[in-house]
């Protein structure tokens, strides 16, 4: 990494992103129940020309989300790690392809990669299964969700961006431009 370190939000110049995580500063100007109504909000104050980056989205009472995507058995294990296996050694094959001198020997590589990378994918695919002894047999998917987003905004532009927001609010939501 380059430049100076910046051990805290005591260095960080106004209109800059801080280098370490600090809670962020301003008024609340509104608060949504989805990050989608919170960029819309946005969206809208940059729309009517406000000045956008003195505007935080906060995400509040954040919650790990782990949404189970299917079961987990051997047969899907081992077909997945041949799967990627195969792409990792086709990749490699190719590599070595485009670098070997001999002639007539363009596809031996190719080939010989797609085995060894099927060959190894299956075995750490296995080893890794297999190390979980059934305490987890199901795939999923985590993300980082939030509670409410709220909308903050530097205090000098605060009570414009709340009457801006304001009449967002008041605008039927067929009007509302997505």
């Amino acid at each position: 990494m380059t430049g100076s370190f910046s051990p805290g939000p005591q260095n960080a110049r106004p209109g800059m992103t801080p280098r370490l995580p600090t809670p962020p500063t301003g008024w609340p100007i509104g608060s949504y129940g989805t990050y989608e109504e919170a960029q819309r909000a946005v969206d809208f104050l940059a729309d009517g020309d406000f000045p956008v980056q003195e505007v935080t989205i906060v995400g509040v009472d954040l919650m790990l989300v782990e949404r189970v995507t299917g079961r987990l058995t051997w047969a899907r294990v081992l077909g997945t790690g041949a799967a990627s296996g195969a792409w990792f050694g086709f990749f490699v094959g190719i590599l070595l392809s485009l670098f070997n001198s001999a002639p007539g020997a363009g596809i031996g590589p190719i080939i010989a990669g797609l085995v060894a990378g099927i060959a190894f994918g299956v075995i750490f695919a296995a080893v890794g299964y297999g190390s979980t002894r059934g305490k987890r047999d199901f795939q999923s998917a985590s993300q980082l969700v939030a509670g409410r987003y709220d909308v903050l905004c530097q205090p000098r532009s605060a009570e414009r961006g709340r009457d801006l927001l304001a009449k967002l609010a008041m605008r039927p939501s067929d009007v509302r431009k997505d």
